[in-house]
This record gives structure tokens, sequence and C-alpha cells, in this order.
């Protein structure tokens, strides 16, 4: 489907937005400046100017946001329009520039401006207008352009309705593969003793795990395995390889044998990324070393990552991974309550606001995470699996991608996690008979 579009000046950023629009409704945006041409050529035609010139056409009338150079603040008074929240007021035949409000979101432009961090140093979500207004449980932008598509259904006959298809991607972040097993004797000397003077009930789980007389309760590898054997997803992995231990990195030594068993049979079977420790986030050299591991373990690049504790800061974060060959990442999302972070329920590549351009990096935005409902939510598997359901229509609505995060040591047999295991297969099986 090819797409005229008229404007008086072009930019970086237009050219951006008008890429992603395009991919997510299989058009192709022709951009010219030449009026004659425009109303002239009898084709599916968008006028992104301040005057209407054809009787038909689809009329928006621009925000400058698109052709400034600049990051300053900007005002974004928000009003309804055809039940969904909307800025960027202007005018013609949509009440608002979805072009350049789209960019705001995806851009993520509110991140570069001063802000508050949360008590992890990262951006908090409630300075994003997406909380302030009460739309971070939406998919805008998703929902914007369902919208623009029908607009051009009533406006040309030649243009087709194209639906994109709806897609589950679990992934899983790997921070500690076992919790007795494969530690080095010492910390499992010290649990005992830790056992004994705080909690003696988990003595004999400890023991009993260590005599391999039960399996290590965060070993539920084999559990998911089947599930996905049974359900036929594409699930990604995260694995979490600081070498040195911390307050936040408590991950097994990327040199314990059966850690590295574990990466290799992951490999094999799935995607597997690097999980960038929280150390990492302090020194760049870190960061290179742990993807470095990661590749001599499993014997290929490592260009998939998500970042432990969702801890990033724009541009800085995007920008190291660029430059340590990571292409695609999971990271665009909260850590400290659900929904869309970015607006969106689709892949999109960054741009680098700061030098105005679009970048190689593919982003992949998730929306729930089950530490969040538990950790910062306080619900109840229920209620988290009423709260990922709702997720799951809102995505499905638009035709977009799902993408939540489990921990393996969520979903253990201990009679605390029983219920979010058993909450987690069965959206896994619901998810799956749906797609």
């Amino acid at each position: 489907m090819r797409i005229l579009f008229y404007c008086q000046q072009t930019s970086a950023r237009l050219s951006y937005i008008l890429d992603f629009l395009g991919k997510q409704i299989n058009a192709d945006f022709v951009i010219t400046s030449d009026e004659a041409f425009f109303t002239g050529t009898n084709t599916v035609r968008i006028n992104y100017s301040s005057a209407a010139l054809h009787a038909n056409e689809l009329h928006v009338q621009p925000h400058s946001l698109l052709f400034e150079r600049s990051i300053t603040p900007q005002k974004t008074d928000c009003f309804v329009w055809n039940n969904l929240t909307a800025f960027f007021k202007t005018g013609g035949d949509i009440p608002f520039d979805v072009f350049a409000a789209s960019f705001y979101l995806l851009s993520r432009y509110e991140e570069y401006m001063p802000h508050e961090k949360d008590m992890y140093g990262r951006y908090a979500h409630t300075n994003s207008l997406a909380y302030k207004e009460n739309f971070l449980q939406q998919p805008l932008i998703n929902l914007w352009i369902q919208q623009l598509q029908q607009l051009l259904e009533e406006k040309f006959t030649s243009f087709h309705h194209y639906k994109n298809q709806f897609t589950f991607l679990p992934t899983y972040d790997i921070d500690i593969a076992y919790q007795y097993h494969h530690h080095p004797w010492w910390k499992s000397l010290l649990g005992f003793v830790n056992d004994t003077r705080k909690k003696p009930s988990q003595w004999l789980a400890r023991a009993t795990v260590l005599a391999r007389v039960k399996k290590d309760p965060f070993n539920t590898f084999d559990w998911l395995h089947a599930l996905h054997r049974q359900c036929q997803p594409k699930p990604v992995y995260f694995f979490l390889v600081a070498e040195k231990r911390g307050l936040y990195d408590k991950n097994l030594s990327p040199h314990n044998t059966a850690m590295q068993l574990l990466i290799k049979e992951h490999y094999e079977k799935y995607t597997t990324g690097i999980h960038p420790s929280w150390q990492s986030g302090d020194d760049e050299n870190i960061l290179k070393e742990e993807i470095s591991i990661l590749e001599n373990i499993c014997g290929k690049n490592v260009t998939v990552s998500r970042q432990h504790y969702i801890r990033m800061n724009l541009p800085e974060t995007y920008r190291r991974l660029l430059s340590n060959g990571i292409t695609k990442d999971y990271s665009m999302g909260y850590g400290s309550i659900n929904g869309f972070r970015a607006s969106v329920a689709s892949s999109f590549f960054w741009y680098d606001l700061s030098k105005e351009q679009p970048t190689t990096l593919e982003i992949f935005p998730f929306c729930y995470m089950e530490a969040n409902s538990f950790f910062e939510q306080h619900l109840t598997a229920t209620q988290a699996a009423e709260e990922l359901q709702q997720y799951a229509a809102i995505v499905k609505k638009v035709n977009g991608l799902l993408i939540t995060i489990f921990h393996n040591h969520f979903i253990t047999t201990q009679q605390e996690w029983l219920p979010w295991r058993n909450m987690y297969a069965d959206f896994v099986k619901s998810i799956c008979g749906d797609q």
C-alpha cells in the first residue's frame, strides 16, 4: 500500500515516525513537498500542513515537535478523542497531531527532561504522562493507529485495512538459577547456620536438596520446557552472569560448570540473552566482560539483552548496548509498575533524541512482570491473573505483541509460590490456545 504524504518540510523525526507507522499498517509513506503533484495524484493521501489542499485527503495539522531539533519542555494538555486520550491538539480531520504525539511517546521524550528518580535511581513512572493521565495500561499508539486506519478506509476505497497478528512472547529473567544446589560449600554452610538461627524449617529443605532427595526449588526449567512444548511459544531467556556478587547481583558464578551447562542448554533451544548486572550500570567495562563471558559459554555472539532490575537511563544505557553489539533490547517497561512505558505493544527501533537520529537497536517493550504485581502492586496470584488477562485482552484488540516477564524462582512448587506457578501455567495454556 502506497500513501502520499504532503508536508512543506521534512525532518529525521518525521521520517522516523512515518517509518514506524508504515510498518504497523503495511504501507509505504511517500513524502512530497510538491503541492501540484500531491493534489494531482489519485491515491491515498495525507496532507500534513496547516491548510487543506484537496477535497479528498486526510488532513492533519502539524504540531511543531517533529520539526524541532532541540529537547525542550512540551505542553501536553490532554483531551478525549473517540474515547481515547490525545494531546498536541491542532486541527483537521483529526483534532490532534497523531504523528507528533506518537513520536513523543515512542522516543520517550519526557525521559530526557529533568525528572525524579525512584529508589533504584531509575526514571520514576509517576513522572510519566501515561501515569498522570491514566493511560499507562493502554497501548495508546496502537489504538490511535486503528483509528487512523479507519479514517483512511472511510476516505479512500482503495485503502485496505491491514491487521497485524497478535503474538505472545514469554520471557524469563534468570537472576538466581538454583536456590541451594551448585553454590560454593562455604555459602551452603553459612546457609545452614542462618537457617538454624532464623528459619529452622528451611534447614530441612536445604538438607534434602543438597542430599539430592528433592529437586532444587528454583530448578523450574524442565517444567517450563514442558509448558513450551505443549503451547509452542518462542520464549526468550536472560541470564545474569556477574562475576562478583553484590547487593542486587546474587547469581551463581558464571564459571560454575552447572551454570554453564544450563546456559548452553537454553542457548541451543531458545533465544538467549544477557541480563546486564546492576554493577554494569556503573561501569561499561563490566558490561563488556559479562557479554564476553556469555559469548564464551555459548560459543556465539550475544545480541539480545534486558537490564537487571530494569536499570536504564536514556540515552546512556542504549548507547552502551549498541556499542557492545546488542541489537535487540527487552528493557522497555517499568520495574515499579505494570503497563506500557512507551504506550505501544509493538517492537520499534530506538530514536536517539540527543543525536537526532534513528538507531539499529530494536526495542521490545514488555507490559507485565510478575514481580511488579507482587512486590510493588501487592496483588495476590488471583488478582495478578486478572491483571494479566486484562493486558492480554487489550493487546489482542490491537493485534499487538504481548511480552511478559517471569522469574524461575517465582514459579516453584514451594507453598507460597505454587499459586503463581498455577496461575502462569493456566495463562500460557489459555493464551496459546487463542493464537
